[in-house]
């Protein structure tokens, strides 16, 4: 029997797949509520433990996608609740954390819910014609890849808010990028097997950084009601940039949701641009995973670390099944957020912020041993240091994805 129309003349399979999307989501829902666990690392976590499961392996799909999406969708819950500065740095933070510093903490909760929620709804039916665009157009982009991730890189600069900022901007480009090529190809000897560089090297730049600076910081305050004060057109229209700009993360290598956010963010504006900037990162980094999986299924190449994990597990290219597992556990991401977002903030709200910071750092450590050794506990401390230059040249953090499309500007 076809495993495509499995689902829909098998009652045993779709039980079977329902519970273990249920399964995948709530995993998804542990990684996505611990900070500095990324999604890539966790995915081939997965993947090595894929063997053991005696299952089909279009199961084992259906939970790597239910844990993937999930964990886009709880993210930003650890995001938004830990590292928050003092409310004097709230010009330099981050434009989720200056939305938490203004006591409208659960209104970003529920604009990346919302973000997240309409790119799926976007970007299944937008996948079909976007792949057969790139489908024709991948061999010119493959042909010239450096030209393409160099104009990225001309895009964030030329974007920034001064050419003091944009002069610091490559400064800090050039910098990540070579962090990169001096450690991407490491192959550290780590406690776990399906480690590698990227946990150190991303908690370095983007997460201790956040925490150092908030050490000291009054933590979260009281947060008020939840009622989003973004218009609904200015909204929709983000939502739909972020789904789009999900698109670029999905087949381009080296571009992050974070980049993407910042091409979607003109649409946006200027007094919702915090706001945007939520809805634009949460839909750009959900759609991605549906993006990646036709870029997959279309071109073989896997863009992100649940792709990867399904092409080492030899998953079946079964798309109705596949984008139906992704729709469902969008639906469960969108409700776990709502349920547990706030009692997050307020717990983390109520407690010392300060041990809270280093507790976390202290965990981040541990993180990068366990993934990458005694190397990945020096290159996190490296990458931390690198990581508190951009607010205090006048630039933006989106610069250091330079640690990726360096190397790859160099190999190109």
């Amino acid at each position: 029997m076809d495993p495509v129309l499995r689902p829909v003349v098998d009652p045993t399979f779709a039980v079977a797949a329902l519970a273990f999307v249920a399964g995948g989501a709530a995993l998804g829902t542990v990684s996505g509520l611990i900070p500095g666990l990324h999604a890539n690392n966790f995915a081939l976590v997965l993947a090595g433990a894929a063997p053991s499961i005696p299952a089909d392996p279009l199961l084992v799909g259906c939970a790597m996608l239910g844990a993937g999406v999930v964990h886009t969708f709880l993210d930003v819950v650890p995001s938004l609740s830990l590292g928050v500065p003092d409310a004097a740095m709230a010009v330099a933070s981050l434009p989720g954390h200056r939305l938490v510093i203004a006591g409208r903490g659960r209104e970003a909760l529920r604009l990346s819910a919302v973000g997240s929620g309409l790119a799926v709804l976007i970007a299944v039916p937008l996948a079909v014609p976007v792949t057969w665009v790139m489908v024709h157009a991948y061999p010119t982009i493959r042909a010239n890849i450096g030209i393409v991730l160099a104009a990225v890189v001309g895009f964030l600069l030329v974007t920034e808010s001064s050419r003091h900022a944009a002069v610091a901007g490559f400064g800090v480009f050039l910098a990540s990028a070579l962090l990169g090529s001096v450690t991407l190809d490491v192959d550290p000897n780590a406690p776990l097997s399906t480690g590698g560089m990227l946990a150190p090297l991303f908690t370095g730049l983007f997460g201790a950084p956040v925490l150092i600076d908030a050490i000291d910081g009054a933590g979260v305050p009281p947060q008020s009601d939840a009622r989003i004060a973004m218009d609904r057109r200015p909204l929709g229209i983000t939502a739909a940039a972020g789904s789009f700009a999900g698109a670029i993360v999905g087949y381009l290598p080296g571009v992050s949701a974070a980049i993407a956010a910042t091409a979607a963010t003109p649409l946006v504006p200027r007094s919702d641009a915090d706001r945007g900037f939520v809805v634009a990162t949460s839909g750009a980094s959900t759609s991605n995973t549906v993006f990646a999986l036709f870029a997959l299924v279309a071109l073989g190449v896997p863009r992100t670390g649940v792709m990867v994990a399904m092409e080492e597990v030899a998953v079946p290219f079964a798309l109705p099944v596949l984008l139906a597992a992704t729709a469902l556990a969008a639906g469960i991401g969108f409700c776990v957020l709502l349920l547990v977002g706030d009692a997050y903030l307020r717990i983390v709200g109520r407690t010392d912020y300060t041990r809270l910071s280093l507790g976390v750092l202290v965990f981040l450590v541990g993180l990068s041993f366990l993934f990458a050794g005694v190397v990945g506990v020096g290159t996190l401390v490296v990458a931390a240091a690198l990581g508190l230059v951009p607010p205090r040249v006048g630039t933006r953090r989106v610069h250091l994805m330079g640690v990726l499309i360096g190397p790859l500007l160099l190999g190109s």
